[in-house]
């Protein structure tokens, strides 16, 4: 199989200061990631700096916030975000984004980033995703908030612009999100659908285990992402929901070793162990002229002798010759050869 591309999220868990966001790109790169992911936004670009009631956050790790203040707080500066870029190149790990407006595509393009994500809660933002999609690079969707016919459209946003390189993550959007809510039946039923269309799948993960996407890989999944913070104390506005190095790297290692366990289809068979299956085998010295029976002709390890499958048949023949105990069975021992 290809292998899985893991992405690490940094979102805010810069925690406002460049040099722990170059920190956690290094980190990322050491412990295996194979891509950080940042978000492109400002407050204004995200939503409006309103009081209405709508606009509070009720429950969850940020319960009581108003949508403005929590993005004035979480985002990522963009005047950081090219230098970043660059330190990732130096180091060798693909930096990458998600816009949330069209400002926020024109940005990325001019930096260049390898790709674009587009978030759960942007996923039926069609024109965003055309936009994102005509800027031919490869495009990461998340689900979480998306009903079927929307991913569907989603996908079949990015063709009609000509992108078909296209990824839908199956996401739950709750932070962090409980094991029993993530429902990865449904990814495994997002690959019998899509992938027909030469759509990719992966798992977007918010939960604090790294079980999901062990499970995600053994059902198919070609991306994961996970928020990634180099250490939860730290604080920042998704650390609640973010895996320590140590908690990454063991997840790496953990999908790593699904991959090799997964393997490929194979039918083959190792030779060497088969010699240590069943064969018929000479049980009892007999002469020729006597008849087979289950007292003087049994089936027993190694696999040098007749293939058991012959068993059966080869009772209630006689000899062909003296036989000594033993002695591997073969066709030619038997009277008449069958």
């Amino acid at each position: 199989m290809d292998k899985v591309f893991i992405i690490a999220e940094m979102s805010a868990n810069h925690c406002g200061k460049i040099e722990l966001a170059k920190e956690i790109i290094k980190t990322a790169y050491d412990i295996g990631a194979d891509a950080v992911k940042i978000q492109t936004y400002t407050a204004d670009t995200l939503t409006l700096n309103c009081r209405n009631p709508e606009f509070l956050v009720r429950g969850g790790l940020w319960d009581g916030k108003y949508l403005y203040e929590l993005y004035q707080e979480a985002f990522t500066p963009w005047e950081w975000q090219e230098e970043l870029k660059d330190y990732a190149d130096t180091i060798g790990i693909p930096l990458f984004s998600t816009p949330f407006d069209f400002t926020a595509v024109d940005f990325l393009t001019k930096i260049n980033v390898p790709m674009y994500k587009i978030a759960s809660f942007e996923a039926f933002d069609f024109p965003l995703i055309k936009y994102a999609a005509q800027q031919g690079k490869p495009m990461i969707i998340s689900t979480g908030i998306s009903s079927l016919e929307e991913m569907q459209e989603a996908v079949d946003t990015c063709k009609s612009v000509g992108n078909s390189d296209i990824t839908l993550l199956k996401c739950t959007s709750a932070y962090p999100s409980k094991l029993e809510d993530m429902n990865l039946l449904t990814l495994q039923d997002m690959i019998s659908r899509f992938s027909s269309q030469g759509v990719k799948v992966g798992l977007s993960d918010h939960s604090m285990s790294i079980v999901p996407p062990v499970v995600a890989v053994a059902m198919g999944a070609k991306v994961i992402e996970k928020h990634f913070t180099l250490d939860r104390k730290l604080g920042g506005a998704d650390s609640g929901f973010s895996l320590n190095k140590e908690e990454f790297a063991a997840m790496i290692q953990a999908v790593r070793e699904t991959e090799k366990v997964l393997g490929k289809v194979d039918y083959s068979v190792n030779m060497a162990n088969r010699l240590g299956g069943r064969s018929l085998y000479v049980a009892k010295d007999i002469k020729k002229g006597e008849v087979f029976t289950a007292e003087n002709i049994r089936s027993v390890r190694p696999n040098v002798g007749l293939h058991p499958r012959f068993y059966e048949q080869v009772l209630g023949q006689k000899a062909a010759c003296d036989l000594k105990f033993g002695t591997p069975m073969d066709l030619q021992y038997v009277e008449g050869n069958m």
